[in-house]
């Protein structure tokens, strides 16, 4: 395994216990990703033609048929659920950019972002209203006097904010999730938050399990639409609002399901995933469906199959590619090399070089697993260590791979390859000065 590290000539001061030591450590920048995964949160534009999403924390918008997907924030915050508005003009969506989370707004092709609430608890927007005059959202605030509920975060309740700024206003009390709106704004469909149920918990069944319900403005009633003993989530009117679209784990994962309003309540599965959970339905106006699954966007017309969403994401680390860690302590199992001059060690489960003039420090590995007991080769050109990876202890040694480069700290090519690799764990290696002998534990 070919690994290519940077230098610094950060200074530190190294004590003798090396209780104090500044390392550098360094991160993969990013250019281009095709096809990359943990896409999520898509939404479908009104007219279909284009989807929103979010990915590591920023909101892009791509064509629903494919291609090269344009970034709309470049925030160091994280920024997620983007929700289009009725007329496809803006997008709101959720960022803690001051703390915890907001509602913020701004326009479809992206710019200067919106704040609309200013609460000291998340709130999280569900969709614009019938008019496109306000966000509406979910958020724990204060309830109104005549209501026995006392708001908890596991059952958030429903408020909106105007688009132009204003006083936030209470739509009802009641937990309400993933609300939509009818055209004329008569209607509203949602699913319930009965308890604290994690939301992305599979194949759960109790009495919290949430459930569909449609409210009606004009007789002010809440009517509960689904009856599969499950989790049922995320609706969206369909076919003139004569139907619904929502995500029901009645087929065994979660999958689109299709359910008329009125008459029967008979579901009719959509899709046919097995393996993974569908998530984050939306619609547009043509009947164009779009949902996550897999870490990737999909595409459905209706009485055809899904289709996946190719996209390509070009963009930039947000902060430097490479920063300092502080190891305060914990340093461990230190070899000194056979001149003197480098000194390894173990810290944060990793192994170190550094020089022993405390000058440059190179990271050896690094990997999730564990690395111990390391030591430097009698010629001075390796150091041999154990890593425990896949489930066994294994010993390793890394090499400097250009003979110009005489010292770890400063080396640019390192080669990393398994010196024993059996069905047994192995510990503390220690090579003969021959280097032909290799003794383990």
């Amino acid at each position: 395994m070919i690994s290519i590290a940077k230098q610094t000539n950060q200074s530190f001061f190294m004590k003798k216990t090396f209780t104090l030591l500044w390392c550098l450590l360094f991160s993969t920048l990013l250019h281009a990703q095709s096809n990359p995964q943990w896409m999520r949160y898509p939404s479908l534009s009104p007219d279909g033609n284009t989807v929103a999403f979010t990915y590591k924390g920023d909101l892009y918008r791509v064509a629903s048929s494919g291609g090269t997907a344009q970034q709309l924030t470049f925030h160091e915050a994280h920024d997620f659920m983007p929700q289009w508005s009725k007329d496809g003009k803006q997008i709101a969506f959720a960022s803690d950019r001051y703390g915890n989370f907001d509602v913020f707004v701004m326009a479809a092709n992206g710019g200067v972002a919106k704040r609309l609430t200013y609460h000291s608890a998340d709130e999280y927007p569900f969709s614009f209203s019938y008019d496109n005059k306000s966000v509406v959202f979910g958020g724990v605030r204060q309830d109104e006097v005549s209501h026995r509920q006392f708001p908890t975060a596991s059952q958030p309740e429903l408020y909106s904010a105007p688009v132009d700024g204003g006083r936030v206003d209470q739509i009802f009390t009641i937990p309400a999730e993933y609300v939509q709106s009818s055209k004329d704004g008569s209607k509203m469909i949602y699913h319930d938050k009965k308890g604290g149920e994690n939301e992305w918990r599979k194949h759960h069944t109790s009495s919290v399990t949430r459930a569909i319900w449609l409210f009606d403005q004009k007789t002010n009633k809440h009517t509960q639409i689904s009856t599969f003993y499950g989790e049922n989530r995320n609706p969206v009117f369909a076919d003139n609002e004569q139907n619904i679209y929502y995500l029901s784990e009645e087929s065994g994962s979660f999958n689109v399901h299709k359910m008329p309003l009125k008459g029967s309540s008979k579901s009719e599965q959509v899709t046919k995933f097995k393996k993974f959970p569908v998530r984050f339905l939306s619609i547009a106006n043509n009947g164009l469906l779009s949902f996550g699954y897999d870490g990737e966007i999909y595409t459905l017309k209706p009485g055809s199959t899904p289709q996946k969403i190719n996209i390509t994401i070009n963009t930039q680390e947000k902060m430097n590619n490479d920063a300092f860690i502080t190891i305060n302590g914990g340093v461990r199992e230190m070899s000194v090399s056979p001149d003197g001059k480098e000194v390894a060690f173990i810290a944060r489960g990793e192994v170190f070089i550094t020089s022993v003039d405390g000058k440059m420090t190179k990271r050896i590995t690094n990997t999730p697993e564990q690395e111990r007991f390391v030591e430097f080769a009698p010629d001075g050109k390796s150091v041999v260590y154990a890593s425990e990876r896949e489930g066994k202890w294994r010993i390793y040694e890394t090499r400097k791979s250009r003979k110009e480069e005489p010292y770890f700290f400063a080396a640019t090519l390192l080669e990393e390859k398994p010196l024993v690799s059996n069905s047994n764990d192995n510990y503390m290696p220690s090579i003969s000065p021959d280097r032909k002998k290799n003794r383990l534990h």
